[in-house]
């Protein structure tokens, strides 16, 4: 058996990586419908039936998990519930606290900014612990997209995924060029003193930052070499990064003025919720701790306190940052860029932007790691599943990383970093990950109240009427605020719809499924709630956002007709085929086309 996994390991169409060779077509596609110019015009033909195949078709836990193998090699299992906590902080104490902060108190939210930080980490707290129950029973790299494959069906899950690595890109690029900007103003220059100008070029895409492209190269390659040693230099420069944050809270107190609280709510309700909806940007990444599942030791203890530990850790900071910000200055002299250093001005402390600096480049650096941790991981998780080539799903035998995702997803960061305006990047940030994050809450009441075989027809269209009321519910209700700007009285009908159909899953529907390990407290009110918040802040989103939002998925929809679909069809059917000798064809990666036991050598003329 060991012989065979080898020689289909080396030589197998469908492998990922063969030695001393060079990437050839089926490194991409070795899928069947892609042997030929004729297969692939046969498999364009059948595009609508195997769509709704798709569709409908859910994958399991274990498969999931056993596609692990595809890989070549298995992550190491390296990390404890101590690096999780530093990695989610890591993860989301950054740009986001540094720069948006100021912009959202003096233009939205004034001192009420820390009731937004408190409205987005609510949210994100729900998020997390949907997250939680599915990494730890799920543990793959895989997070959400993982998840959502196996309860809402492959195509749900495609789209999802291709929206949260685009987030990450933008993200990743939006803090490179943050960086940037702090590292200039340590040195005491501009912050676009490191831009160059090209006017040739459209406007927003014409400052060019390298600096921002050699800060991803060298993530890149921390990244590459190990996750315990992206962990370690995570620890150095989490812990450098929270003595500056305590620095700024105690100093920023010693020079506050409770007159600055004054008014507290400049800009009403309608301010806070709008802010809360940017700010949901400095919670952005904590997912990236979740695909992290598969290198953790113990999953159903370290995730749980990994990822609600530094939820709840980094909320906490958030908010005394910003009330410490508001009592040094009024709102209205808060500047929108760098809000911190400006403020340690004003009260005399010109000093401290030095220290206010460094600690801002040592976040943004966390954020950098982690996310390029976590990217990675995603993308090899879809890689997996042939929605994307396998061929970036390596992992490296001597790291244990995936290598090829790694430097792939790195790239694209550094080259939008390059060309992008902050302001264009930061404006997409928020909308996918909202979306992601209400697709995984809703993923959850389907996986604890929906089992094949086990609920019963009147069970699951219960389940399904419910459902649409919450989503029907929540949608009217975020539609009624992004368009009354004073009304009520739909709010008296779209709330209790909302209670009423979580009461009725409650009530009416019995649990299919029991979490084996760890589970979400509260369910179905929690998940619930995590749509409805998640759904709500969407509605505070600016179209222009929506737009770019639809683009993309509209770009996401015609790689999948026309690759992603074919691919993971036939290597699903491939897989259903072959159920008999499941391992030999995860371990070799193959897909077959005739049904034996053996891949088939590899075509040299390709």
């Amino acid at each position: 058996m060991g012989t065979g996994s080898d020689k289909v390991i080396t030589e197998s169409g469908g492998g990922i990586r063969r030695r001393n060779c060079f990437c050839t077509k089926d490194d991409f596609l070795p899928e069947e419908s892609f042997k030929s110019w004729g297969n692939y015009a046969k498999a364009l033909r059948q595009t609508p039936t195997r769509l709704i195949e798709r569709v409908l078709t859910r994958s399991g836990d274990e498969a999931e998990i056993e596609s692990k193998s595809r890989s070549q090699h298995e992550m190491k299992k390296t990390l404890n519930w101590w690096d999780l906590i530093w990695f989610g902080m890591g993860a989301v104490i950054g740009a986001g606290i540094f720069v948006l902060t100021g912009l959202e108190a003096s233009q939205d939210a004034g001192p009420a900014v820390v009731l937004s930080y408190a409205v987005s980490g609510v949210s994100a707290l729900l998020s997390v612990f949907c997250y939680t129950e599915f990494a730890v029973e799920i543990p793959v790299a895989g997070g959400s997209f993982a998840y959502l494959r196996v309860e809402l069906g492959d195509f749900v899950a495609f789209i999802a995924a291709g929206n949260i690595l685009l987030e990450y890109v933008i993200g990743g690029a939006a803090v490179a060029r943050s960086w940037t900007s702090y590292f200039a103003t340590l040195l005491n220059f501009r912050a676009d003193k490191f831009l160059i100008t090209v006017n040739g070029l459209a406007k927003g895409y014409n400052q060019l930052d390298p600096i921002a492209v050699g800060v991803c190269f060298i993530i890149c390659i921390i990244a590459i070499r190990s996750t315990k040693g992206s962990s370690r230099l995570n620890y150095v420069a989490s812990i450098i990064h929270i003595v500056v944050i305590i620095f700024i809270i105690i100093c920023g107190l010693i020079k506050s003025d409770t007159k600055n609280y004054t008014p507290f709510t400049p800009f009403g309700a309608r301010g806070i919720f709008k802010a809360s909806a940017v700010l949901f940007f400095a919670y952005v990444g904590f997912d990236a701790v979740s695909t992290m599942a598969e290198e953790t030791k113990d999953p159903a203890r370290d995730i749980p306190i990994g990822l609600v530990g530094s939820m709840v850790i980094t909320t906490t900071v958030y908010c005394i940052l910003a009330i410490t910000l508001c009592l040094m200055q009024p709102y209205q002299n808060i500047d929108p860029n760098a809000p911190f250093s400006v403020a340690f001005k004003a009260v005399g402390w010109s000093w401290a932007q030095y220290i206010v600096a460094a600690g801002a480049l040592k976040g943004m650096t966390s954020v950098l790691l982690v996310g390029a941790v976590g990217q990675a991981r995603y993308l090899t998780h879809i890689a997996r599943t042939h929605m994307m080539p396998p061929w970036f799903s390596y992992v490296d035998a001597k790291t244990g990383t995936p290598v090829n995702a790694t430097a792939v997803m790195m790239s694209a960061t550094a080259i939008v970093g390059f060309f992008t305006k902050l302001e264009i990047l930061s404006n997409l940030l928020s909308i996918s990950t909202l979306f992601i994050f209400m697709l995984v809450a809703l993923a959850l009441l389907v996986r604890r109240y929906y089992a094949s075989g086990v609920t019963t027809n009147a069970d699951r269209n219960k389940l399904i009427a419910c459902l649409l009321l919450i989503l029907g519910s929540s949608i009217a209700t975020a539609a009624y605020w992004g368009l009354s700007e004073n009304g009520w009285i739909a709010y008296c009908i779209t709330l209790p719809i909302w209670f009423m159909a979580t009461a009725g899953i409650y009530i009416f529907v019995p649990q299919a499924r029991n979490p084996k390990l760890w589970g979400v407290p509260l369910v179905p009110w929690l998940p619930s709630a995590s749509i409805a918040i998640n759904i709500f802040l969407l509605g505070s989103i600016d179209k222009d956002s929506f737009i770019r939002f639809a683009g993309w998925t509209g770009f996401l929809l015609v790689y999948y007709f026309f690759f992603g679909l074919h691919a993971s069809y036939d290597t699903a059917k491939e897989l259903e085929k072959s159920k008999g000798w499941k391992n030999n064809i995860e371990e070799g990666n193959a897909v077959s086309s005739n049904g034996l036991k053996h891949a088939p050598p590899v075509a040299s003329g390709n």
